[in-house]
């Protein structure tokens, strides 16, 4: 059997395809490109019960990711992350059937290691010796990180506010790591730049067509944990937006190569922002099909403080498809959250993955949500990696005090 079934990359605007053999980036017409499979010729050599004795992790879904030889894999272990049931919260909520899908426990503790193992695996097979990017921190770290275990050299500019936990990932994986005075926009203009006078390999978001194939994963074990059951809701922290592309593509090839019932109805996805920074939450509302510049932009939850995203209109694409929505939530609201959620069921969340819970909270209560539908939210990361989020008072005592006075 092939290691992988991959066939070609397609541009989803104007349908002019590349070969998977050689650097490609954005399609001359400037939209990012797909990666497409033999899906046909996988249906009849694999089923999904021959997942069931492979090694827990994505790799488990090699036929369905670029990277052709197992021996250009490069792999911490990420993926087949927890599907945790959240009775107490979604008590609170009244929405009793509430999931986690937990990124916070994958390497480098957030789900950016998805995009970064399987990127890094096809640019080493595409012989890259030098990868840049921009990044508002998790992704930076991930990939520098990944690069490192693959022999490959970093570029990494963030903005100066980045957490200073994934500056710090970046720095001792000895890439070479540059601050910005102002947003990831900011960073990815000096990448490309770069980029083009020194020929790194630029895996800024989407500029490179493998980082959306590592982050469909999340929607590929999704459908094998409930069985090949799709939820109702699917609610996702959207910044650059591609782990939503990629969990709406991964439920689109799941029903193509038969494992999920064309008759079932794709999950309602929901593009979650903050109201500092939501381009994609204004074009949604105006039926837009392309964002616009967000000037100003500013939340606590970094990973999303995205202005302008590359592959807005796919991210669009996807809402209006599964007939889902966006929504925007205020930054001191989803603090409260992200509090409710650790006091209620010992769960420590990013502030992104807090903003997604808000969202769910605030769906339900306009009935967007139904009491009795299944309902996923992605937490994207681990709270411990965003400590200056936290702002408790805590009482201090001396030698000899006693707890009660």
């Amino acid at each position: 059997m092939n290691y992988s079934y991959v066939s070609h990359l397609y541009c989803p605007k104007c349908s002019k395809t590349y070969s998977t053999e050689e650097e490609n980036h954005l399609c001359t017409c400037g939209s990012p490109l797909l990666v497409d499979y033999k899906l046909e010729e996988l249906s009849k050599a694999l089923a999904p019960g021959d997942l069931v004795n492979r090694q827990p992790d994505l790799w488990r879904y090699h036929e369905l990711l670029p990277v052709k030889s197992e021996e250009n894999k490069i792999s911490l272990g990420e993926g087949m992350t927890p599907l945790v049931e959240f009775p107490s919260l979604g008590g609170d909520m009244n929405i009793p059937h509430l999931l986690m899908k937990d990124e916070g426990i994958i390497p480098t503790g957030a789900f950016k290691a998805r995009g970064a193992a399987v990127g890094v695996s096809k640019a080493k097979e595409l012989d890259v010796k030098e990868l840049a990017m921009p990044t508002n921190g998790n992704a930076g770290a991930a990939w520098s990180l990944y690069a490192a275990r693959a022999g490959m050299s970093s570029t990494i500019v963030m903005p100066i506010d980045a957490p200073s936990i994934t500056r710090n990932e970046c720095a001792l994986s000895g890439a070479n790591l540059f601050l910005v005075n102002g947003l990831i926009s900011d960073a990815g203009k000096i990448i490309a730049k770069a980029a083009e006078e020194k020929g790194m390999y630029d895996v800024s978001t989407l500029k490179e067509p493998y980082r959306i194939e590592g982050k469909k994963t999340m929607g590929l074990e999704i459908a094998e944990q409930l069985n090949w059951q799709l939820p109702d809701v699917i609610l996702y922290p959207t910044g650059g937006g591609v782990g939503l592309i990629g969990i709406y593509k991964a439920l689109n090839e799941l029903q193509q190569l038969g494992w999920v019932s064309p008759e079932q109805k794709l999950p309602r996805l929901v593009a979650v922002q903050s109201k500092g920074c939501a381009p994609i939450v204004e074009a949604w509302k105006e039926g837009k099909h392309e964002s616009s510049f967000w000037e100003n932009s500013e939340t606590i939850a970094f990973g999303i403080n995205v202005p302008k995203a590359i592959g807005d209109f796919l991210v669009l694409d996807a809402l209006y498809e599964t007939d889902g929505c966006a929504i925007a939530v205020d930054d001191k609201d989803l603090l409260e959250e992200q509090k409710q959620i650790a006091q209620l069921e010992g769960s420590f969340v990013c502030p992104e993955g807090a903003a997604s819970f808000l969202a769910a909270r605030q769906l339900r209560k306009e009935n967007w949500i139904k009491e009795n539908e299944q309902v996923v939210v992605l937490n994207t990361g681990a709270g411990i990696k965003y400590p200056d989020t936290v702002d408790i008072e805590v009482p201090i005592l001396e030698p000899g005090d006693s707890l009660y006075r």
